[in-house]
C-alpha cells in the first residue's frame, strides 16, 4: 500500500498546454466557435487532467464509502445510526438510487465499509473497516492519528486498483448517518464560514433539530479551531468514509484520473484532500450543487463551478453518476465530430 507521503509526492500539475490544443480542435469542428458552451470547457478540462488531446470516459466507477459517526449521540439526524448498515445492504443488492443511476450511465459501483457500526448482512461490499464508527467529537477527537492515516491510505489503495483496471472517471459517494454534521464542521473550519452558512437539514430534520445541529457545529468549531493540517482536521472531526474519500481523490489525482465530486460530504472530503495536497483540486469536477448550504461554501473555496443545480441532497454518488453521460459526451465531441476540412464544409468567413 502506498503511503500518504509517497502519493502526495507523485501528484503532478495538469497539462495546461492541452487546453490550447483542444481549443484549436474544437474551433476546427463543424460548429460556430464556442457554441457547445460548458461542454467545450469540460472537454478542455478533461484533456488537461488526462494529458491527452482525446480524453476518455468509457470506464466509470463510483466508490460508495460508508461509516458511522459518534456525533449522532447529539441527536443531529432524523434517522438512527442503524440505517447506515441497512443502506449498505441495499446498495449491495442493487436497490438504491445510486444503483439505478450507475446502470443508467453504464458505470459500475463498489461499496466500501470503512467503519459501519452494525453488522452488515451479505458480502456484496468491500470490507475495509477502521473501527465501529468514530467517536463523538464534542468529547475529544473523532479518531486517532493512526486511524486517520489508515482511512486516507485505504482510499489511495482503492484508487491504485482503479488505475490498474484503467478506470477513466472516478466518483466518490457516501453513506453515514450524521456525516452532514461532520462535513459542516470541516467546511466551516476550512472556509471560515459561520454555522448558519454551512448547516443544513441533512436527512430532513425539523426546525428544532436544525437548531440543535447548529449548536453542535458551533461548539465543535470552538473546540477544534486549533487544527493544523488536513490530516489533523480529519482526525479531529472527520468520518472514516470522509477520510477514505479524501484518500481516493489523492490517489486518483496521482494517476491523472478525473475526480467527479458528488454532494456535500464528498466535497467536504475534497476540502481535506486539497488541504493535504493543493494540486488535487485541479483534478476535480463538481457534478452538482446540492440543497445543503455548506456545499456552496465548499465549492467556492475549491474554485469549482457545478454542472447541475437540481437541489439534490441524497449523496451516495447519485449526482456524480447523473453527469457521467455529459462527461462522456464531451469526450465524444472531440473524437467523433467532423472538422470543416474533413466534411468539406465552408468555414467562417474572416
Amino acid at each position: 500500500m502506498q503511503t500518504l507521503k509517497e502519493c502526495c509526492a507523485d501528484i503532478g500539475t495538469i497539462n495546461v498546454r492541452m487546453r490550447e490544443l483542444v481549443q484549436a480542435r474544437l474551433d476546427s469542428l463543424t460548429k460556430p466557435p464556442g457554441s457547445l458552451g460548458r461542454l467545450e470547457e469540460l472537454a478542455k478540462q478533461l484533456a488537461e487532467i488526462q494529458n491527452t488531446e482525446f480524453p476518455r470516459a468509457a470506464k466509470k466507477l463510483v466508490l460508495v464509502m460508508a461509516a458511522d459517526h459518534g456525533i449522532c449521540e447529539e441527536g443531529v439526524s432524523a434517522y438512527p445510526s442503524a440505517v447506515t448498515a441497512q443502506m449498505v445492504r441495499n446498495f449491495s443488492t442493487g436497490g438504491a438510487a445510486i444503483n439505478v443511476l450507475v446502470r443508467h450511465a453504464s458505470a459500475n459501483v463498489l461499496v466500501v465499509d470503512m467503519g459501519v457500526a452494525g453488522p452488515i448482512d451479505g458480502n456484496g461490499h468491500l470490507d475495509r473497516r477502521i473501527a465501529d464508527g468514530t467517536r463523538n467529537f464534542l468529547h475529544g477527537e473523532a479518531m486517532s492519528q493512526e486511524q486517520a492515516l489508515r482511512c486516507l491510505e485505504t482510499g489511495i489503495s482503492i484508487a491504485e486498483e482503479a488505475a490498474a483496471n484503467q478506470i477513466d472517471l472516478i466518483a466518490g459517494g457516501d453513506m453515514g448517518i450524521g456525516n452532514t454534521t461532520s462535513s459542516s464542521v470541516i467546511t466551516a473550519l476550512v472556509t471560515r464560514s459561520s454555522p448558519e452558512q454551512v448547516v443544513g437539514r441533512g436527512t430532513g430534520i425539523g426546525d428544532d433539530g436544525l437548531e440543535r445541529k447548529r449548536r453542535v457545529v458551533t461548539e465543535a468549531i470552538r473546540l477544534h479551531s486549533g487544527w493544523q493540517d488536513g490530516v489533523d482536521l480529519l482526525r479531529r472531526v472527520g468520518g472514516f468514509e470522509i477520510g477514505g474519500l479524501a484518500g481516493l481523490m489523492l490517489g486518483a489525482a496521482r494517476h491523472r484520473i478525473p475526480i467527479i465530486l458528488d454532494g456535500f460530504i464528498a466535497t467536504a472530503a475534497a476540502l481535506i484532500a486539497a488541504e493535504i495536497c493543493p494540486l488535487t483540486k485541479f483534478y476535480m469536477i463538481a457534478a452538482h450543487c446540492s440543497a445543503e448550504p455548506g456545499h456552496v461554501a465548499a465549492q467556492q473555496h475549491l474554485g469549482l463551478e457545478p454542472l447541475l443545480r437540481w437541489n439534490m441532497r441524497l449523496g451516495e454518488g447519485t449526482g456524480a453518476a447523473l453527469v457521467f453521460p455529459l462527461i462522456e459526451a464531451a469526450c465524444k465531441i472531440l473524437a467523433e465530430m467532423a472538422t470543416f476540412q474533413s466534411a468539406a464544409v465552408s468555414g467562417r468567413l474572416a
